[in-house]
């Protein structure tokens, strides 16, 4: 996750601040590593932090969990989620809304290359798999209001509609990360997010 070498009111960081953001970079790359070589659940946090060259205290101090080293912040996701959509116009529909938001967190990764390591680990480690389902219900809770205020209240009840098209945006979002990750990363997953919602709605 690159970030610029700024603070929040935009004035240059410290020394101090841009040697923390490379710590955290490098314990970041380097779980990634293990993970794809040895799988998630056979590598250790003692084992990142030894190969890192720092304590266990001190990566926890940059990350909370085992699963945030993944340098994928789900939580920070669904933020990015939900502004994206809540700052659009009105006259934006849903589809629309959820496509921008989407596209929103797809921005947030680094490389091509890492997010495709780390889209294969989703995928394919179950324990990983069942904490991001966990959370995605939360993010379609959390943006069901957005939704429902996008919505002709005069066609009927929003809530049922609504949940429905914010999970079939989440699930042609799984589908196309899932096709991506098939073909190594080939093509771009936002085509393949808007072929699949193509195949739903048509």
């Amino acid at each position: 996750m690159k970030q610029e070498a700024k603070t929040a009111t935009g004035a240059p960081t410290t020394l101090w601040d841009r040697t923390r953001q490379l710590a955290s970079q490098a314990i970041l790359e380097t779980a990634l590593r293990l993970f794809t070589e040895q799988g998630y659940d056979e590598t250790t946090v003692a084992q990142i932090a030894r190969e890192a060259g720092v304590s266990q205290r001190t990566l926890f101090r940059y990350f909370g969990a085992k699963e945030d080293l993944l340098g994928a912040d789900q939580d920070r996701f669904g933020q990015v989620l939900t502004d994206t959509i809540s700052e659009l116009p009105a006259e934006v529909g849903v589809w629309e809304a959820l496509r921008a938001g989407v596209a929103a967190v797809l921005a947030l990764r680094d490389s091509p290359e890492q997010a495709l390591e780390r889209f294969r680990l989703l995928h394919n480690t179950a324990s990983l798999r069942a904490g991001w389902l966990e959370k995605r219900l939360r993010f379609q809770e959390d943006l069901l209001p957005l939704i429902e205020a996008r919505m002709d209240a005069a066609v009927g009840s929003t809530a049922p509609r609504a949940r429905a098209v914010i999970a079939t945006a989440f699930a042609c979002l799984d589908a196309a990360s899932m096709t991506w990750v098939d073909d190594d990363g080939k093509g771009d997953i936002m085509d393949l997010y808007d072929e699949c919602l193509a195949a739903v709605r048509g």
